[in-house]
This record gives structure tokens, C-alpha cells and sequence, in this order.
């Protein structure tokens, strides 16, 4: 169990720094692509793919907190403090909506002289829309693996960054069609893309911040599980409760009322152990024991 952790802890953290490695170079690419083709769209999307290195360093940063073990101050570990980072990216991708939808606005009311933007900037803008949507593809890929809502909420940082380059790609193409508004106009349908992207991963995060149980689905595949032990003969009680993307397991079980208690014992802990090894997700499960049959 702690080594499948360790595990998905270190994918989770290999495919975060991936993102970051290749934000860094993106955003380097589209800025130098920006001042050389005299494309204003570009140069802001290249501070849109900066934000997303300091977007990976928070997903970083909740992961590494989160694999910590329980401690005196926590003993039921950290995991929450993914949505944490999660709830912190969200803010992020809003204020990079409001950011882009105000300055859409400003540019529709106030339109001025812009120069023509070059070839490269177009070039630009279909690299990073290519890059960033495998990164979106991938990481959202790792993140439902590992169950990390942290992880889920860069993938989806990385969707805001396409979509950005969407609409400088429509931009830049506009004005060099010979319709400057392009840009703007773009703009302003991926700011309520970015939005809504803000929305649900705060969503998200916030769920997994308050107790609920696990889905229909998963606790009757635990209640099944449990129900194939030797020595089990019912489950009088199963309750289930999210702690951030992990899950901890309250059952009471019935067996024979004849049993010795180490007997009785060694089949909770059967249950214990199988339910844990085949359940990635639990955390921990608390069996209790109840007698059948007469004293």
C-alpha cells in the first residue's frame, strides 16, 4: 500500500514537472515569437504560459505536502492540501479570465493604430496549441490515475493556455486578414472558457474538502469485497468519507458469535488487508466485529 503510494505520488510529480519544464520553454518561444513578429496577442499569451510555470510550482508544492505521512498535528495525513493547491490554481485561472476579459473589452472600445503581426507569431500560436493541448491530454490522464485534484487542476491550466492560443491564433490571423477587432472579439469567448475551467476545479477542490461518502458504485464494490472473506457472514454497517482524494472506511461485520477472539480478530483483519490492497483509494477502513448466533 505505501509503496503504490509512493508510486502515484512520484508519477504525479514526474508529469507536473514535465509542464513546467515545457511551459518554460513555451513561454520563452511565444515571447520572442511575439516581439519578432510585432504581435501584442502572442506576447500576452506567453505571459498567459508563464503563469502556468508558477501555476506547476503550487501543483508541486500541494503534491509534495500531500505524500507527507500523518504526524501528531495530522493524523490523518495531508491529502488535503491538494485542494488546497487546487482552490489556489482556480484563483489563478480567474483572475487570468477577468485579466483577459477586461483587457478584450478595452481593445473593442477603444481601437487604435496595430501593426500588422508576421508569420511567426501564426507559427507560434499552432505550436502552442499543439503542446499544450498533450499536455492537458496527459496530465489529465496521470491525475484520474492517481485520483490527485491538485494534478487534475494544472491539466486543466494547461486547457486555459490552448485555448488562449486559440484565440491569439483567430487574433493574428484576423489582423492579418485585415480585421484587427479578431482578437479581441476571441478574447473574450475564451475568457468564459477560462472561467467556467476556474469554476469547476474550485468545485471540485471544495468537495474534496468536506466529509461526503465515496461514490454508490465503489462502496458496493468494497460491500462485495468484504462479503467474499472467509468467516464473514453479513455487513451491518458500511460508512465511507472522503479526506481529500483519499478515502477512509467504517465497517461492522458479522461472524460466527463462537469464534475466539483471535479468530475473530484475524478475520477483521482479512477484511482490513483486502479491501486496503484492492481499493488504492482507501486510506485506512476500521472493521468492527459483531457476534452471531446465542452466548
Amino acid at each position: 500500500m505505501i509503496l503504490s503510494r509512493i508510486f502515484c505520488a512520484d508519477e504525479a510529480e514526474r508529469a507536473n514537472n514535465i509542464g513546467i519544464g515545457l511551459n518554460i520553454l513555451l513561454s520563452a518561444f511565444k515571447l520572442l515569437a511575439g516581439l519578432l513578429a510585432h504581435s501584442a496577442a502572442m506576447v500576452s499569451d506567453a505571459v498567459h504560459s508563464a503563469s502556468d510555470v508558477f501555476s506547476g510550482l503550487i501543483v508541486m508544492l500541494g503534491l509534495r505536502v500531500a505524500a507527507r505521512d500523518a504526524d501528531r498535528e495530522h493524523p490523518y495525513g495531508h491529502e488535503r492540501f491538494e485542494c488546497v493547491a487546487a482552490l489556489i490554481l482556480a484563483a489563478v485561472l480567474a483572475v487570468t479570465a477577468l485579466f483577459i476579459g477586461l483587457n478584450a473589452v478595452r481593445r473593442l472600445s477603444e481601437p487604435g493604430e496595430a501593426q500588422v503581426p508576421g508569420v511567426l507569431a501564426l507559427i507560434a500560436a499552432v505550436v502552442s496549441i499543439a503542446v499544450k493541448e498533450g499536455l492537458f491530454r496527459y496530465t489529465r490522464r496521470v491525475a484520474r490515475k492517481v485520483n490527485s485534484p491538485a494534478l487534475m487542476a494544472g491539466a486543466w491550466h494547461h486547457r486555459s493556455d490552448a485555448l488562449s492560443s486559440v484565440g491569439a491564433l483567430i487574433g493574428i490571423g484576423g489582423a492579418m486578414l485585415g480585421f484587427p477587432a479578431a482578437d479581441a472579439a476571441a478574447s473574450l469567448v475564451i475568457c468564459v472558457f477560462i472561467g467556467k475551467a476556474a469554476f469547476d476545479i474550485s468545485s471540485e477542490a471544495v468537495r474534496g474538502m468536506v466529509d461526503r461518502s465515496a461514490d454508490a458504485k465503489t462502496e458496493e464494490a468494497i460491500r462485495r469485497s468484504v462479503l467474499a472473506v472467509p468467516g464473514v457472514e453479513g455487513v451491518d454497517l458500511l460508512h465511507t468519507r472522503s479526506f481529500g482524494s483519499r478515502v477512509y472506511v467504517e465497517i461492522e461485520i458479522r461472524a460466527d458469535g463462537r469464534l475466539s477472539l483471535f479468530e475473530a480478530h484475524a478475520i477483521a483483519e482479512d477484511v482490513h488487508n483486502r479491501v486496503e490492497a484492492a481499493f488504492p483509494q482507501v486510506k485506512h477502513i476500521m472493521v468492527h466485529v459483531n457476534p452471531v448466533g446465542e452466548p
